[in-house]
């Protein structure tokens, strides 16, 4: 089964500046990730062609890194994900483009995974990086995020199941996730 998911955050601000936030990804001052929500995007060295890492149960190589402009993640897990996601600074006349671009095909058990599971919490933790972006340029968010109630289940069942904890109730769309320690 193919897969394309999209998302674009339109920001009023210098390449420049999108391209320096999205360099500071799985650094230790990461700007881009949501990391008070999401397990921290890290990598065995720092962002670079060949650093191999990931966030939660999604594990990933740097496949290619064009500093300020492009950032290409090749997937190794879970098994059944056979693609790429990215991140790209576009230029646009009144700004710049932010764009996550995931592509792959799923197989096996991940033909039932994905469209269960997987793309709900990537759908919500990519609009969280997003949001993340915009405060962090603009100083605030136009058109917040809001997880839906299956966003909020699966996330329940992630925190029982594969070491995921909220730092404040299931039921708030806005507290903190982290991977758990143990």
């Amino acid at each position: 089964m193919a897969v394309i998911n999209l998302h674009v955050r339109h920001l009023p601000v210098p390449v420049s500046e999108v391209g320096a936030l999205m360099d500071t990804l799985a650094s230790e001052g990461d700007l881009l990730w949501p990391v008070h929500r999401w397990p921290a995007m890290r990598f065995d060295r720092p962002l670079d062609v060949g650093a191999v890492g990931g966030h939660g149960p999604i594990r990933y190589t740097v496949e290619h890194y064009v500093p300020g402009r492009w950032v290409r993640f090749r997937f190794t897990g879970p098994r059944g994900f056979d693609g790429f996601h990215e991140f790209t600074v576009q230029p646009v006349s009144d700004g710049t483009d932010l764009v996550h671009l995931l592509a792959m095909n799923v197989r096996g058990r991940a033909r039932l995974t994905w469209p269960s599971a997987y793309r709900w919490m990537h759908d919500a933790c990519l609009e969280d990086c997003l949001d993340r972006a915009e405060r962090a340029l603009t100083g605030s968010v136009f058109r917040p995020a809001r997880w839906t109630g299956r966003v909020r289940v699966l996330r329940r069942i992630a925190e029982r199941t594969v070491g995921m904890r909220s730092g404040a109730s299931a039921d708030d769309a806005d507290g903190p996730l982290v991977a758990s320690s143990g």
